[in-house]
């Protein structure tokens, strides 16, 4: 095993993502516990497990709410996708904080019978039949088992050798470790004295979930839509821009006509034919080597951006006009005059104005 994973790195990112994570985590127990405390009244005691129980359990709860609530928001908007990258910490966080709840339900609750606490959790209330009275335990008992197999693999041990398939599938199992939790928590706390705080917190935080899911698929069906019409238009597609290695590029084969070699120079996308002049060696082979693309066999070099060689040669390849469409690079399979190329498309921002073999901007 050692051979084959090492441990990972932890960034001053990750670290810094932690030590929020963390702190965050603190302050909400801390917060939860003392308003708890002054919403006693002043001849009841308030008991420090409970206190902890409650708190852990809404913790847990927030924070899957949290997790769930991430994925969705990376889709409408880039700025979460660095919670996206760092939600593997979380979840495994989450699974912590629940088992923390379990532990002291098991203990105040269960753990002065003569009967096994485990057992006692699971057989004392049978009374499925009742909604006031309905064993929330088995469903959050649940809820745990299911946040433990995804804790216990998440490391990417587990992704490669259970295949992505699999593992994803078995990571999808959240969702139904969050309506366990929902119906656990409105069939238990929301049963009792403070049961309607209870029941708006979590149909506020369900319902925001859930709305963050719809409005994600929105999207993406618009995407989707956007997309087809793109291919509809006569564009190819060639793949996620950053899966381009950078000064290499993606060859595609249009349906008719020389094959296009679509380049990757920093954040700028360009494409040109993927045949050199010289003697037809493939240009999409080769690399950007001083701001030129290099063919593999000879060296000759062309200019990204027009298809022009630098003086003072004057071989020239045909350009295709690119764009980038969510992240998606698409290429235009009908050749630019020779000695023309429409300036490279940037990724994430607007494209410079094209250009020609003099160097001169053109009119678009």
């Amino acid at each position: 095993m050692s051979h084959d994973y090492r441990v990972v790195q932890w960034t001053p990112f990750k670290k810094t993502f932690d030590l929020w994570l963390g702190s965050g985590i603190i302050v909400f127990l801390a917060a939860h516990v003392a308003s708890a405390v002054f919403a006693f009244p002043p001849d009841q005691h308030a008991s420090e497990v409970q206190l902890a129980l409650r708190a852990s359990g809404s913790c847990a709860f927030a924070l899957l709410s949290l997790i769930l609530a991430i994925g969705p928001a990376a889709r409408l908007s880039p700025r979460f996708l660095p919670l996206l990258y760092n939600r593997r910490h979380m979840g495994v966080v989450c699974f912590l904080i629940a088992l923390l709840h379990g532990g002291l339900v098991v203990f105040w609750y269960h753990g002065f019978s003569g009967m096994n606490p485990l057992v006692s959790v699971l057989v004392s209330n049978s009374e499925f039949h009742s909604a006031r009275g309905f064993p929330f335990e088995t469903l959050g008992v649940g809820a745990l088992l299911i946040l433990f197999v995804m804790a216990a693999t998440s490391h990417d041990f587990w992704n490669a050798n259970l295949g992505p398939g699999l593992w994803k599938a078995i990571h999808m199992s959240v969702y139904g470790a969050y309506v366990l939790i929902v119906g656990h928590v409105m069939l238990g706390a929301a049963q009792g004295d403070e049961g309607f705080a209870w029941a708006l917190a979590v149909g506020i935080s369900a319902a925001l979930v859930m709305g963050l899911h719809l409005g994600a698929g929105v999207l993406e069906a618009r995407r989707g839509a956007l997309m087809r019409r793109i291919v509809a238009e006569g564009w190819l597609r060639v793949g996620a821009a950053l899966d381009i290695p950078d000064t290499r590029a993606r060859v595609v084969s249009p349906p008719k006509g020389e094959r296009i070699a679509v380049f990757r120079d920093g954040d700028r996308i360009h494409a040109i034919s993927n045949v050199c002049r010289h003697q037809g060696g493939p240009l999409g082979e080769g690399r950007i080597v001083d701001g030129s693309i290099t063919c593999p066999w000879h060296g000759f070099q062309y200019r990204p951006e027009d298809g022009c060689s630098p003086p003072p040669y004057s071989e020239r390849v045909a350009t295709y006009r690119t764009r980038i469409q969510n992240g998606i690079v698409f290429v235009h399979p009908e050749a630019l005059p020779l000695g023309t190329g429409p300036g490279p498309t940037l990724i994430g921002g607007a494209s410079p104005a094209p250009s020609d073999c003099s160097g001169e901007v053109r009119d678009v």
